[in-house]
């Protein structure tokens, strides 16, 4: 497969502007305007629809990077392959879908009530993504990648997971568990720099 590295290194981009674009909607646009309280959200409205953009061009990368990690894997396992492509689409439908609910919230009396049904809504979408995580981490120990690799993602697709069924189940749990977040966030970087290097370890 001579353009493996290639095709890893488009991945490991899109990857990497998934993070970056995820991080500055989430925590650096949007978390400080919910934290100050709905006056703020209505106050820097140009700042809340720049997260909403900041989110549609992840969902756009996510798309590309499920389809690219498709073509890598496909030798490794089809089937496997596939679980992860359909996986990871489904995850991001579902977090797509509740974007509207942030524009609404704009010019709602109640915007806490449909944030709040935004953020549930994307817990629900990384319900998928952890099972896309558990068969990520398969086929990248198939595939010879390093173990450390392999095993964070699995232990990040665990932490997504618990995460998503304690947001519903016992909330109090979900709260204290908030730390183990950084477990996914080490996999995903260690895996988008992996691709970066073009996966050459992908195939015995």
């Amino acid at each position: 497969m001579p353009r493996t590295p290639q095709i890893a290194r488009l991945a490991g981009l899109s990857y990497l502007g998934i993070i970056a674009f995820g991080i500055t909607a989430e925590l650096a646009l949007r978390g400080p305007l919910i934290a100050a309280g709905a006056q703020a959200i209505t106050e820097n409205a140009t700042l809340w629809r720049l997260s909403i953009g900041a989110d549609l061009v992840m969902a756009t990368l996510d798309i590309t990077l499920a389809l690219l990690l498709f073509t890598l894997f496909r030798p490794v396992s089809e089937g496997m392959a596939r679980a992860a492509l359909v996986l990871r689409l489904v995850q991001m439908t579902i977090v797509a879908a509740h974007l509207p609910l942030l524009a609404e919230a704009l010019g709602s009396a109640t915007p806490m009530a449909l944030i709040d049904r935004h953020a549930a809504g994307y817990d629900l979408g990384l319900w998928f993504f952890g099972l896309n995580s558990l068969v990520m981490a398969w086929l990248l120990h198939r595939a010879t990648a390093p173990r450390l690799l392999s095993g964070l993602v699995g232990a990040a697709g665990l932490v997504y997971l618990f995460g998503s069924a304690t947001r519903f189940i016992a909330p109090e749990v979900n709260e204290a568990m908030q730390p183990a977040y950084l477990v996914p966030l080490l996999a995903e970087l260690g895996f988008a720099l992996w691709l970066l290097r073009g996966a050459r370890q992908l195939t015995k």
